[in-house]
């Protein structure tokens, strides 16, 4: 039955942010987060988040967070602990007794999880039979793409994810749009599911209401090319594709900031900025957690195709050239395919015989002339937000014990 003491009160949504890699996860729990607050008087949302950066962003008033302890994975696939001197499986049990008291300490009215139905190792399976105990509405939020069928079918099933998927779970949101791909068309959902799963379109995001404080290269003061890899982990071969066309080619017209983002190594950071110092078109910060400030300013932007990222370039309108990796996941290569065929993005995707710096030159050149996203009418495009309020005002009208207590 539902916790009394929880359904007096305000609304109370609990987020689950697995977090092992990049930024994504988190900023798009960020971003419902501060749009699901205003909805309800009172509302607190609490985001469980191993991402090591998590305090570097603002919230909304109403909206905090719990800092579980971070997991990283390695070259070969495998996880260690971030920060923490402990193997894997104990930083695992550490992070599933946090999320477990949290959901007992914090009683949630709904629990939205980002992705992973039963977490990262199967951490909050423990948080979802007690929260279904007590009658907390659960929903499994995914983004437009996961991965390819032959990868994603065989992760699932040996995570028992679909399993999970239909005992605990009361809706799926996909937050995408059919139009451009149906990710969990692959998988054998119950029945129930697939009637409860809902497209939301993708996240708009709202300009930042204050100016960042991260310094700006003079170079932004005329028209640039914004070059970004999300976190950056996994984005040194995309900067230094840019780096070799600027080197190659004199005739790219417009100059190239490049955001090097918080988890880029030390070493290729080391390595391209001694490149990018000696080449008078290009300049390079750091990170700015107001990325999308940057992005208004530039001409066009070259990016790597992430969920949250395509997001920015959808919301701000700019021409945007796509580099998807490809590996482990080809996630981003599917996004970049699809948004291409739609004409909202151009996408260049390396081939067998390496990156060319001629054809990026060329990408760069033509960039600024490309279409807008908005030159493409797709309905609904970017409805995301409002339809999660929606479905986030009909999960609570349908759960036990909340409509009496407003």
């Amino acid at each position: 039955m539902p916790d009394p003491q929880a359904s007096a009160g305000s609304v109370r949504v609990l987020i689950y942010s697995h977090d092992t890699f990049g930024l994504g996860h988190l900023r798009r729990s960020r971003a419902i987060a501060n749009a699901l607050v205003p909805e309800r008087p009172g509302a607190s949302v609490l985001i469980l988040s191993g991402s090591p950066v998590i305090g570097s962003f603002e919230f909304g008033k109403g909206v905090d967070y719990v800092r579980i302890p971070g997991v990283t994975k390695q070259p070969d696939g495998d996880y260690r602990s971030l920060n923490l001197n402990v193997p894997i499986e104990e930083a695992v049990r550490l992070r599933e007794a946090l999320i477990l008291e949290a959901a007992v300490s914090f009683r949630p009215d709904i629990f939205i999880v980002d992705k992973e139905p039963t977490g990262f190792r199967g951490e909050i399976v423990p948080a979802l039979e007690h929260l279904r105990a007590r009658g907390c509405r659960i929903v499994l939020g995914v983004r437009d793409v996961l991965d390819e069928p032959a990868l994603l079918v065989p992760e699932w099933e040996r995570k028992g994810a679909t399993e999970i998927l239909a005992r605990f779970y009361d809706e799926i949101w996909v937050y995408g749009l059919p139009e451009v791909y149906r990710p969990l068309d692959c998988l054998d959902l119950p029945a129930r599911l697939e009637r409860r799963t809902t497209y939301t379109g993708y996240l708009r995001r709202e300009m930042p209401t204050t100016s960042s404080l991260t310094y700006h290269p003079k170079i932004t003061r005329q028209p640039f090319i914004l070059v970004t890899t999300g976190g950056g982990g996994d984005g040194e071969d995309v900067i230094d594709w840019v780096v070799s066309a600027y080197e190659a080619e004199e005739r790219i017209e417009l100059p190239a900031l490049i955001v090097f983002g918080p988890f880029i190594s030390r070493d290729h950071r080391r390595r391209l900025m001694e490149r990018i110092g000696r080449h008078p078109k290009l300049d390079a910060i750091s990170f700015d957690t107001k990325l999308e400030l940057l992005m208004r300013k530039a001409a066009g932007v070259v990016a790597m195709g992430g969920y949250n990222t395509f997001c920015e370039i959808l919301s701000v309108d700019k021409p945007s050239l796509i580099v998807p990796r490809t590996r482990p996941r080809r996630e981003q290569l599917i996004r970049a395919i699809e948004a291409e065929r739609l004409g909202l993005v151009r996408a260049l995707v390396e081939n067998g015989e390496g990156r060319d710096p001629g054809l990026m030159a060329e990408a760069l050149r033509s960039l600024p002339g490309q279409n807008k996203p908005s030159d493409i009418v797709v309905p609904r495009l970017l409805d995301g937000l409002d339809v999660i309020r929606e479905r986030f005002s009909a999960v609570l009208e349908a759960a036990p014990g909340l409509q009496a207590a407003e």
